[in-house]
């Protein structure tokens, strides 16, 4: 089953939630039109490795079972890409998205 949900930040703009049930996990995801903050099954090294020539901004948060833990959880880790507009390790995914809106 999935599940979509926008969410209006305090800053006036909207992201989308994505939940995703499948056998034995969920997958979470906070997405704007600029980038993402994902669940622990999101793969950072990848991006940054594999995938750096595409730019992608997107952040981990780990131990989420929730849209709403998500969006309060520390991210674990972050594109390099994210770092240059000012995502970090440790910072809320709220406050990423903000960055993302």
């Amino acid at each position: 089953m999935m599940r979509m949900v926008p969410y209006e930040l305090d800053n006036g703009r909207t992201v989308i939630g994505i939940e995703v049930k499948l056998p034995k996990t969920t997958l979470l995801a906070w997405m704007t039109d600029k980038g993402y903050i994902m669940c622990g099954a999101l793969d950072v090294g990848l991006l940054n490795r594999d995938l750096a020539d595409r730019g992608i901004l997107a952040g981990r948060a780990v131990g989420v079972r929730t849209l709403e833990q998500l969006m309060e959880a520390p991210l674990e880790s972050v594109t390099t890409h994210a770092e240059q507009i000012g995502i970090h390790v440790g910072m809320s995914g709220r406050e990423a998205l903000k960055l993302l809106a």
